[in-house]
C-alpha cells in the first residue's frame, strides 16, 4: 500500500499542495502533521513509521518533509528497508522500490558518509595543531594550581580530603586527580 505523509512547518501554511500531490502519485492514505522540521519529536510520523508493514512504500512531497538531515533521512529510509517496506519522494525523483531509486538513495549516503569523515579528519587535524602550539583543549580545570597547593597544605596539617574538597566545591575525586597531575 502506498501511504502519503505531508508536513507542514506552522499552522499558516497549508499542506494541500502535498495532499494533491500525494493523491496524484497514488496514496491510499495520507496523514498530514503541523509541526517544524527541525522538531525531535513528530507523533504522527513516528506512528506511521511504525504501523509500515513490508510492501508499503511512505511516499511524500519532497525530502525535507520526512528527514530533519540526511543522516535522519537515511537512517528512517534505513529502517524502512529493514521493514521490508520502500520509500518515495515525488519532487526528488526518488523511488528505493526500484534498483535505479536504491542507487540513488545508497550514492547520497554514501556522500553523506563521506562528508562526516572528512570533517572529523579537519577536526582531528585542527586539535592536534592546537596542541602544538601549546593550546589546552577540553574542559577547563576545575582547581587551579594555586588551589591545589592550598589544598595539599590543608592535608598536611591535618584536615580530612572530604572537608577540604567540600570546602572548594569540588568532589573528592577531583582534588586525586588534581593531586595526581600536580605531583
Amino acid at each position: 500500500m502506498k501511504i502519503g505523509y505531508a508536513r507542514v512547518s506552522t499552522i499558516d501554511q497549508n499542506p494541500n499542495a502535498q495532499r494533491d500531490a500525494l493523491k496524484l502519485a497514488g496514496c491510499e492514505k495520507i496523514v498530514t502533521e503541523k509541526i517544524s522540521g527541525a522538531s525531535v519529536k513528530r507523533p504522527k510520523l513516528e506512528k506511521l513509521l511504525r504501523s509500515l508493514n513490508a510492501g508499503d512504500v511512505l511516499t511524500v512531497w519532497r525530502l525535507d518533509r520526512v528527514g530533519r538531515s540526511l543522516p535522519h533521512l537515511l537512517d528512517v529510509v534505513g529502517d524502512l528497508e529493514g521493514k521490508g517496506a520502500g520509500f518515495q519522494s515525488l519532487s526528488e525523483d526518488i523511488n528505493t522500490t526500484t534498483a535505479g531509486g536504491r542507487l540513488v538513495f545508497h550514492l547520497m549516503g554514501a556522500l553523506a558518509e563521506f562528508e562526516r569523515s572528512l570533517i572529523i579528519e579537519r577536526t582531528q587535524a585542527g586539535l592536534q595543531a592546537a596542541r602544538k602550539r601549546g593550546v589546552r583543549v577540553g574542559r577547563p580545570r576545575s582547581l587551579t594550581p594555586a588551589q591545589v597547593k592550598h589544598a595539599r597544605k590543608l592535608i598536611d596539617s591535618g584536615e580530612r580530603p572530604t572537608a577540604v574538597a567540600k570546602s572548594l566545591r569540588v568532589n573528592r575525586s577531583t582534588l586525586n586527580r588534581a593531586f595526581a597531575i600536580t605531583i
